[in-house]
């Protein structure tokens, strides 16, 4: 007769292992995404497969003191030689920022900035309408994140 092994030890195995990654930070583990603010106000925020939905910002009363701040996760981390570019309606680069590296340890302030004197200085052109992608180590082929409308325009053309 075949003994059986008592479950009271794989069972209990579990509970501790489970116990133990409850402890677990859930965004060390966290899948991409994306937060823009205006003013440090949160005007966008998109995660996972949402990212694939692009959406209008409407930026119709700002000013050239205002601060757009981008930030993007992956997975977690921090982006190394993170980018971000501004193109028109015909994915011509219109301006790039570029950015040093963020420390992944301390993720207190990684937040990209990218000055709104810059594209309002863009919206003098022919277009009102931007589209904003990010890009880094992580992702060098880039991802459109939004676009920006100024004074009402729609982009439903892009």
């Amino acid at each position: 007769m075949k003994k059986r092994k008592p479950l009271a030890v794989p069972f209990l195995l579990f509970t501790i292992s489970t116990f133990f990654l409850s402890f677990i930070p859930v965004n060390k583990w966290g899948g991409e995404g994306f937060e823009v603010y205006l003013n440090n106000k949160l005007v966008l925020q998109k995660y996972g497969n949402k990212m694939d939905n692009v959406q209008n910002l409407q930026l119709d009363k700002v000013s050239a003191n205002d601060q757009l701040i981008i930030k993007y996760s992956h997975c977690g981390d921090i982006g190394k030689n993170r980018v971000i570019t501004i193109k028109d309606g015909q994915n011509k680069v219109l301006k790039e920022f570029h950015y040093k590296d963020a420390d992944n340890a301390v993720k207190v302030d990684y937040g990209i900035s990218c000055p709104l004197k810059e594209l309002l200085k863009l919206k003098k052109g022919t277009s009102n309408t931007f589209k904003l992608y990010y890009s880094s180590s992580q992702l060098p082929a880039g991802r459109l994140l939004t676009h920006i409308c100024f004074d009402g325009q729609n982009t439903a053309r892009l």
